[in-house]
């Protein structure tokens, strides 16, 4: 005597498919995942370097105008570095107008700029422009930069424009 017997489970087949069709899935999920935060990696960064800048701005644009060529990176009340117009390390060009300080944070550069009328000394000019360039890589090894620029009046200028 023969008997059938009906199994209500899955065969061994239907699990392996089903098991690889899981797989292919969760690999492409997690490749998403990665690209994702990579974006998000780089993105942070590029938020980074601008908020940077700005501050360098900020600081540039709330300090008395007789220590505008000083810098309290460490802001312990003392000066740390004081802006030069001598046409070395960020400073392209001497004698230009154009005073320039940097430094490296975090794997940003900030490289910032008071440009007043050339051949004056700063205390003697009307109107300045402050700039602030943060430079970083990007994952592929590029050079990303974010700028940001703003002018400010001499509160003691007396003369014309």
């Amino acid at each position: 005597m023969n008997t059938y017997r009906k199994s209500d489970g899955f065969s061994l087949i239907e699990v392996m498919v089903a098991m690889m069709i899981s797989g292919i899935a969760l690999m492409g999920t997690l490749g998403a995942v990665e690209i994702t935060s990579r974006y998000a990696q780089q993105g942070g960064l590029s938020n980074k370097a601008m908020e940077q800048a700005q501050a360098r701005l900020e600081v540039k644009r709330s300090i008395r105008w007789q220590s505008l060529l000083e810098d309290d990176l460490d802001h312990d009340g003392t000066p740390d570095s004081f802006m030069v117009d001598d046409g070395q390390g960020a400073d392209i060009t001497a004698g230009d107008g154009i005073y320039t300080a940097m430094c490296e944070r975090d794997g940003i550069t900030v490289v910032w700029t008071i440009e007043g009328e050339p051949q004056r000394p700063l205390h003697t000019t009307g109107l300045v422009t402050i700039r602030a360039v943060a430079s970083y890589s990007n994952r592929k090894g590029e050079r990303r930069e974010v700028q940001v620029a703003t002018i400010r009046a001499n509160p003691s200028y007396v003369g014309q424009r």
